[in-house]
């Protein structure tokens, strides 16, 4: 049994396409792949460890000497963040959040607006740093909300802070989430502030996710009501809407991230530490920029050594994904893909090919096992498959 599990999700890391992807449109899509294939990869550490040895891929590279490693496939319908972190914590979802390609409804907007006292523009998918500087000039004039989506499920509402207070578009925001239910639910909605002048608009660090509640129950209540704490780093409280994180430190990047799991730990406590580090999906899957994402996986793997030096007796160690979203294709949009599981600690076996399991939630199963509590989920416990004892 452990005492502490350190749980880092590296957002859109897809190892491969799923069986199903081409009903979602991302036949071929392996996020890896793309990066073994860019020639700008030097990830020994992860090599090691087995990540880019996995029987998904088109192009395995030898590896796999320290740890265990599996692949798992998703069980719930969709590939957004919301559904693939529930579905770790292992909660399904039988039914893919609402999409919004052609805009949200006028009634929707009618209300969005008429209860935050402001107009709306824009109200279609775009791309996050082209909408401010499409729209952002107009918004600062007017003081209408920017509003816009993506081929998530997202409501992302931006506006430049010198005109709108960070804490007046966050209210707002949560206004919108009141308002975003049944067939309008979508998984989040995303205040986005932004700064600057026309022509030169960026976005600050400010961003904030107001999600759904989940609709079940999952790892985090499971560990909460055993007594023992969840540390959430970067967007993982806004994922569970907060609920059963006893501690959050939202993050400005990924060495933020890094930063604070090195912080997290040095300290004394018994439970989860549960890390998403979002750049690799927001900075470089999203924006289709291969050498971008391949290097963040760069400065991860040298950061690795750091992470397995702090690592106790009882503490385990998992790195996995929530989904993909390969750079190298036309789609800006996440993919449907199989992620990695690697498993690591002083007592996983070293160099065990787990093989495929159906589910992200065997990483739940696996989890609550390793801690000594009652499962979570359906998922598979992989720990007789890979430890020592």
């Amino acid at each position: 049994m452990y005492k502490r599990v350190f749980l880092i999700v590296l957002d859109s890391l897809g190892a491969g396409e799923a069986p199903d992807a081409a009903a979602y449109g991302d036949e071929g899509s392996s996020t890896l792949d793309a990066l073994i294939g860019s020639g700008f990869l030097s990830c020994p550490h992860l090599q090691r460890a087995g990540l880019f040895s996995l029987p998904t891929l088109r192009s395995p590279l030898p590896g796999g000497t320290q740890g265990s490693r599996a692949v798992l496939r998703e069980k719930s319908a969709g590939k957004d963040t919301t559904t693939g972190h529930w579905e770790l914590a292992g909660l399904v979802s039988a039914r893919a959040f609402p999409t919004f390609p052609d805009g949200f409804p006028p009634a929707l907007l009618e209300a969005f607006s008429a209860a935050v006292g402001r107009g709306v523009l824009c109200n279609r998918p775009y791309s996050g740093t082209e909408v401010i500087r499409d729209y952002g000039e107009e918004h600062m004039r007017t003081g209408k909300y920017i509003v816009y989506t993506s081929a998530d499920s997202v409501f992302q509402v931006a506006a430049h802070e010198a005109v709108v207070p960070v804490e007046t578009l966050y209210r707002d925001c949560r206004t919108a989430r009141d308002l975003l239910t049944g067939e309008n639910a979508v998984g989040r909605v995303i205040a986005r502030p932004f700064a600057g002048e026309p022509g030169s608009f960026y976005r600050t660090a400010g961003r904030h996710d107001f999600s759904l509640e989940p609709s079940g129950r999952t790892l985090l209540d499971a560990v909460t009501e055993a007594g023992m704490t969840v540390t959430g780093i970067g967007k993982i409280s806004d994922i569970f809407a907060g609920r059963s994180v006893t501690a959050s430190y939202p993050t400005r990047d990924n060495d933020d991230g890094v930063g604070r799991l090195l912080s997290c730990m040095e300290a004394d406590f018994t439970g989860l530490c549960f890390v998403n580090l979002v750049d690799f999906d927001m900075l470089y899957g999203h924006r289709n920029d291969v050498r971008g994402y391949a290097e963040a996986l760069n400065r991860f793997d040298v950061q690795l050594p750091s992470l397995f030096s702090r690592l106790r007796e009882d503490d385990l160690l998992l790195i996995t994904a929530d989904h993909g979203c390969d750079p190298s294709t036309p789609s800006t949009d996440h993919s449907r893909e199989y992620v990695p599981l690697l498993l690591l600690g002083n007592g996983i076996r070293d160099g065990v090919p787990l093989g495929v399991f159906k589910g992200f939630d065997c990483v739940a199963a696996t989890v609550c096992a390793a801690l000594g509590i009652p499962p979570v989920g359906a998922g598979k416990d992989l720990l007789p498959l890979c430890t020592k004892n």
